[in-house]
């Protein structure tokens, strides 16, 4: 299964802050795609604010590529990097290895309350991971 690098929130309006950045893998229509053991089925532009569903509960999520800027969700909030995508993340996406290990980032998102958008990247929440020895 080919596989990428994602921005995955799940849909909540606005009570939902935030999302995930981790890997998911395509069916070979790519339509479905399957992250964590959940499969995500294509909402075929039939969705408000979701592209995908989960197939068993009918969860909404919105997943797209992950931006250059870090302002990933339609909202403010907490942005959290899966583990096994965390230094592709930071070197290839981003292009800021100082951030390799970072697990979090506050990201304003594409509708901040002030309306106004930051020209640098979004700050680092958390503190890098320790590497096991």
């Amino acid at each position: 299964m080919r596989s990428r690098v994602m921005y995955i929130e799940k849909f909540g309006g606005l009570r939902s802050r935030g999302g995930r950045i981790g890997r998911v893998y395509f069916s070979q229509s790519r339509r479905t795609l399957h992250y964590e053991g959940r499969a995500l089925q294509s909402l075929r532009g039939g969705g408000y604010k979701a592209n995908y569903f989960d197939t068993e509960t009918g969860t909404q999520y919105w997943i797209s590529g992950p931006k250059r800027d870090g302002n990933d969700p339609l909202y403010p909030g907490v942005v959290e990097i899966d583990d096994d995508v965390n230094e592709e993340y930071w070197l290839k996406i981003r292009g800021l290895p100082a951030l390799v290990g970072a697990v979090s980032y506050k990201s304003l998102g594409k509708y901040s309350a002030s309306g106004k958008r930051e020209k640098r990247p979004a700050g680092v929440l958390s503190p890098k991971r320790k590497k096991a020895p």
